[in-house]
């Protein structure tokens, strides 16, 4: 049984990362659709793909790499935990590595990065820091 599907996602890009391959698949779910998505546009994987199935659907994410094959994504880590969530209001909202990488956040406007929450004027709960 898993008990955090986001951090499971994570380290499967994680891992997946690592070893340069260039894509991965796990089990969908909204929550992880929505983070593949916010990590579509801000340019950290190159696209995703929801393949319906039965009992489950599965997510496919084809991952970014530079033009000498090194990593877009150097770290993926999850913030807000099961056993301990991480809230920030969007004042208290701090840049990741001066704005080079990125929070993604679970606000009532939905899954969104910083930059985005910043310009809703939202805050929330802190899911992971990319960069």
């Amino acid at each position: 049984m898993m008990t955090d599907p986001v951090a499971d996602m994570l380290t499967r890009i994680r891992n997946a990362n690592a070893i340069r391959q260039g894509k991965v698949t796990m089990p969908a779910s909204k929550l992880r659709v929505a983070i593949a998505n916010v990590l579509v546009e801000e340019g950290f994987v190159t696209s995703l793909e929801v393949l319906e199935g039965e009992p489950q659907s599965t997510l496919k994410l084809s991952l970014k790499y530079g033009p000498d094959g090194e990593r877009l994504i150097r770290a993926i880590d999850r913030v807000s935990k099961p056993g301990c969530r991480r809230y920030t209001s969007v004042k208290e909202l701090p840049k990741v590595l001066r704005g080079l990488g990125i929070f993604i956040l679970s606000t009532p406007k939905g899954v969104v990065s910083d930059r985005k929450a910043r310009e809703l004027n939202v805050g929330g709960e802190v899911l992971c820091k990319v960069y």
